[in-house]
């Protein structure tokens, strides 16, 4: 089982600028907070590695620390090293183990060690007056880099912004790194491609170094075309009980095999996304309140799974495990950049921003 103290260190251990994820338990003996101190003192917060197979966060700081390994950060900065052991055997998580970036304050997930420890890590990093915070992660689908926020306030779209022009807005699932850390400072997820691609790695060590020289986010909207932003309505799962595959025609569910080429594109009303072999919808849809809206976005009809309306999905996978362990995907909306909380009501004003 995992070593679920938490273990936080003021300098860098010897080799952590060159091991890799799957020996990162023969240096650090658990979850990790590490604090390094710069010339501005209030710091910048990293997590990487809370899903033990997405090692492009890691590799992003790695890459940095070598860049300022002669010279002092221009800010604090804390990083967070995660799943270690799900790191070992090359897993998103363990089979015994919650999924790291599902347990953060704010969590539906019961009571166990593994949540009192991000609350722990929460914790000092509100009394360390946190500025940014950044969460590093992998997606196993085709996709192309973007960068998620939980708040539609200005300074939370111009931090993504700095990452690239696409940026999605999300509500579900709760208990993710970024919503918990949105109530202490501008936050963001940064969805990085396929593991350890070198423009993914490239593109989030240039923008933790970007945020460790900001002085300030811009406090009012992106203009007119200055980013596309989109709004996660919908979170979709295989519905319990139902099977299904890419390559087996006798499961309840025959996924189209090209299905993660359908990232990021406008999908028309009418689309298939597969064949059925039972009488019901094998999928599950929850919008941001966590009510089913299935039926809003999804049918049988000749035995096609047929899309109902227009929309856009994210993190579709052909990887079977992760559909298991996380979901099958993500549907999205266009949002008016200029005016997004016009289309989101339930958007809040809560941000302790402190500049």
């Amino acid at each position: 089982m995992a070593n679920l103290t938490l273990h936080q260190l003021d300098h860098i251990p010897r080799r952590l600028l060159d091991i890799d994820a799957l020996n990162l338990h023969t240096l650090l003996p658990g979850p990790t907070l590490l604090h390094l101190e710069g010339k501005n003192r209030r710091p910048l917060f990293v997590s990487v590695l809370l899903h033990g197979n997405e090692v492009t966060g890691l590799l992003a700081i790695q890459n940095l620390l070598k860049k300022y390994q002669k010279h002092s950060l221009p800010r604090s900065l804390s990083v967070f090293i995660g799943n270690i052991e799900a790191a070992k055997a090359g897993l998103r998580r363990l089979s015994d183990q919650p999924d790291y970036n599902r347990i953060w304050p704010g969590t539906d997930h019961p009571d166990c060690p593994e949540v009192r420890l991000m609350q722990q890590v929460w914790s000092i990093m509100r009394d360390r007056e946190v500025q940014i915070s950044i969460d590093i992660h992998n997606n196993t689908g085709r996709n192309p880099l973007y960068g998620c926020v939980n708040r539609l306030q200005p300074r939370f779209l111009n931090l993504a912004a700095l990452f690239g022009r696409l940026v999605v807005y999300f509500l579900r699932p709760k208990g993710v790194q970024s919503m918990a850390f949105a109530e202490l400072c501008p936050a963001v997820t940064l969805e990085c491609g396929k593991p350890g691609v070198h423009q993914g790695v490239e593109r989030a060590s240039d923008f933790v170094d970007t945020c460790l020289h900001l002085n300030d986010i811009p406090d009012r909207l992106p203009g007119k075309g200055g980013i596309d932003l989109f709004h996660t309505v919908a979170q979709v799962k295989i519905r319990e009980g139902c099977s299904f595959s890419f390559t087996e025609t006798t499961t309840d569910l025959l996924f189209r095999s090209d299905l993660d080429h359908l990232n990021f594109t406008e999908l028309p009303p009418g689309i298939s996304l597969g064949e059925v072999h039972s009488d019901s919808v094998p999928l599950i849809a929850l919008d941001d309140q966590g009510h089913e809206v299935t039926e809003r976005y999804f049918e049988v009809r000749e035995g096609k799974l047929i899309l109902k309306q227009k929309v856009m999905p994210s993190m579709l996978t052909l990887d079977e495990r992760i559909i298991r362990q996380d979901c099958l995907c993500y549907l999205m909306e266009r949002l008016d950049e200029t005016n997004p909380t016009g289309q989101c009501p339930q958007e809040t004003m809560r941000t302790k921003q402190g500049w």
